[in-house]
């Protein structure tokens, strides 16, 4: 039997595969009817998240007519043969859903006696390459593999500590911890603690303890007493205590950030990011800021992430892989809106500019 590679990355996605994992350890892969039951959880839950937390469009949803040996044979048929029918395996991969992609490496395994990824490692290259593995692990496993690479060598990758951990929910955290030791065999705590330093350090920590409040209640009072408190922890003092802006921004939930920050605005007239641009500096300004960002608008704050990874010189496309794939199943869609809000173009047009071949026609297809 295949092992399964990982778990889940973000929001309803995480929960889905927190499920899945949870099948996958009582021998799930092997129980057709505990996976049924699973996905019959996941849709509900998907339902009622969506009601929370307003319109968030994916744009991958599972297949309807998915027929898994089907596409073990044409995903074989693409890989025989003189040369690699590349647009074939974008086809298929692109538009199913992650659970069916397991599903698809599984029986690839049990027909040909022959791991999938192996399979595609021989025929594919370069960033095409990298991005079709990505759709075939769990984005759980994949987020925690992004995270060790991270740390892995020489230097530390904090944009991607940053991205992750800065954007993740109390469950992501959780789940995580115990793929990341899974997968690598290692606590992620410690790697964390012993790859950075200082406040930096001291804010990963404490969204790695996963004590957010995440409620949609907002008390008012604690807005206006957070706001003092981030005001004299900043502005209003000499110097700054980070101590108070990690507490506030690693615990409070995003509704009641957004109170924080409007009154904060009334307080001091400056706007918080502004203030945050003027008080810290280096990494532990970028962990503030993502927060921030994250807490008034989470898909505005990927769209961000997707435009930098493509202006200037070069292209980021390890980033572009990891949003793009691992938000296809839950706000995709939304981020597209927001780009092209925020940027006047397309998401699907600056792809086009940036990325070229079977990598951009594979990100095409995902965005749909």
């Amino acid at each position: 039997m295949v092992k399964p590679d990982g778990v889940a990355v973000r929001g309803d996605v995480t929960y889905w595969f927190l499920l899945l994992w949870a099948a996958v350890r009582r021998g799930g892969l092997n129980n057709p009817e505990l996976l049924h039951d699973s996905v019959l959880q996941i849709s509900s839950r998907r339902r009622i998240n969506s009601l929370k937390m307003g319109n968030c469009q994916p744009t991958i949803v599972p297949y309807e007519e998915f027929d898994v040996v089907a596409d073990i044979k044409g995903i074989r048929k693409a890989c025989k043969g003189f040369g690699t029918d590349e647009q074939a395996i974008i086809d298929i991969l692109a538009n199913r859903c992650s659970f069916q992609r397991q599903e698809i490496k599984q029986a690839y395994f049990d027909k040909y006696d022959d791991e999938l990824v192996d399979v595609l490692k021989k025929e594919l290259a370069g960033s095409f390459e990298n991005a079709i593995l990505a759709m075939l692990d769990p984005p759980v496993i994949y987020a925690v593999k992004e995270l060790r690479k991270a740390m892995k060598g020489a230097g530390t990758d904090e944009d991607v500590l940053v991205e992750i951990l800065c954007t993740a929910t109390n469950s992501d955290i959780a789940l995580f911890k115990e793929c990341y030791f899974q997968v690598h065999e290692r606590d992620l705590d410690a790697d964390i603690e012993g790859d950075t330093s200082g406040d930096v350090r001291n804010l990963l920590m404490a969204l790695l303890e996963g004590n957010r409040d995440e409620s949609y209640e907002v008390d008012e009072d604690l807005a206006e007493q957070d706001a003092t408190s981030l005001f004299e922890a900043g502005e209003g003092c000499f110097g700054t205590d980070e101590s108070t802006f990690t507490h506030i921004l690693a615990t409070r939930n995003y509704l009641q950030l957004q109170a924080t920050f409007k009154i904060y605005e009334q307080l001091s007239g400056t706007e918080i990011l502004d203030a945050i641009q003027s008080e810290t500096s280096g990494t532990l300004k970028k962990c503030y800021i993502a927060l921030v960002r994250v807490a008034k608008n989470p898909q505005l704050y990927f769209a961000r992430r997707l435009h930098n990874a493509m202006k200037g010189m070069g292209t980021d496309e390890d980033t572009l892989i990891r949003i793009i794939v691992c938000r296809s199943e839950y706000d995709l869609e939304t981020i597209k809106d927001m780009y092209l809000e925020k940027y006047d173009v397309s998401l699907k047009d600056a792809l086009k500019d940036e990325c070229s071949g079977d990598f951009k026609r594979l990100l095409l297809a995902i965005c749909h």
